[in-house]
């Protein structure tokens, strides 16, 4: 057990020594790079960058289903939420813009990373950016964007999903945009469902950074459901509609 320890230690030190260098890399290349890069360029950078990062903690990608491409009225895409790694694992399949809640804008290293995947930020105790946020989403839709969030919220264990909130829907129903269902687990290598990348409660970002680069054989299944329309479906009707097939997909 002892010699099991000090193995896992030696591969998470391995492995954190080879991200953080990834990381720099990634802000090198975005303030000297990006500048002189086209939007498709930059876009496809980022795909590779999101790839290398999620093989360097040690995850490999499990992909099922077909990525759906975007048509002249875009694509939304929702999915449960477990980790910090399900951005990048999400990024590495396929770019999209993500909308995340306005104070990663201002975490130190991640907030120039998420700016540079043309993130959309949101202030969620206000409803005046709430309608900002939805105008935005409905433009970026109709310049045949993909955009991606989390309907739960916040992160979960990975076992249940939390309920699913409509309110960011609008953006889709309000120009008829397909959303696609996308199903996140983590495995082991023996296939079960791994807790290492869980990123929950108590949690900090650097315990569970630590257990995910120790973790030997984590898988990350995605799996991409078919696209669908809101065919008169309320926000929140539709929502757990998407709820309920993203646990389908899961299975």
């Amino acid at each position: 057990e002892k010699n099991n320890m000090e193995t896992s230690t030696w591969r998470g030190l391995g492995r954190l020594a080879r991200l953080l260098a990834h990381i720099l890399a990634g802000l090198w290349t975005v303030y000297l790079r990006f500048p002189r890069l086209g939007e498709a360029e930059r876009r496809a950078t980022v795909q590779r960058w999101a790839a290398e990062a999620v093989r360097r903690c040690g995850i490999t990608l499990q992909v099922r289903g077909t990525p759906a491409e975007p048509g002249p009225d875009g694509l939304m895409l929702v999915a449960n939420h477990i980790s910090w790694v399900d951005i990048p694992t999400i990024h590495a399949i396929r770019f999209c813009r993500f909308i995340s809640k306005s104070e990663v804008k201002h975490w130190p290293v991640i907030g120039r990373l998420a700016d540079s995947a043309d993130t959309l930020y949101l202030q969620r105790t206000s409803r005046k950016d709430a309608h900002r946020v939805l105008h935005t989403m409905a433009e970026r839709l109709q310049q045949g964007d993909v955009l991606a969030f989390f309907p739960e919220g916040t992160t979960s264990e990975g076992k249940e999903l939390l309920p699913f909130h409509g309110n960011l829907l609008q953006a889709a129903i309000s120009v008829d945009a397909p959303v696609q269902p996308v199903a996140l687990q983590f495995l082991d290598a023996q296939g079960r469902l791994s807790q290492a990348p869980c990123y929950i409660g108590d949690d900090s970002l650097i315990e569970s950074l630590w257990r995910t680069v120790r973790a030997e054989g984590v898988v990350a299944r995605v799996t991409f459901g078919e696209p669908e329309r809101a065919q008169g479906r309320s926000r929140q009707q539709w929502a757990q509609d998407l709820r309920e097939t993203v646990a389908e997909l899961r299975r």
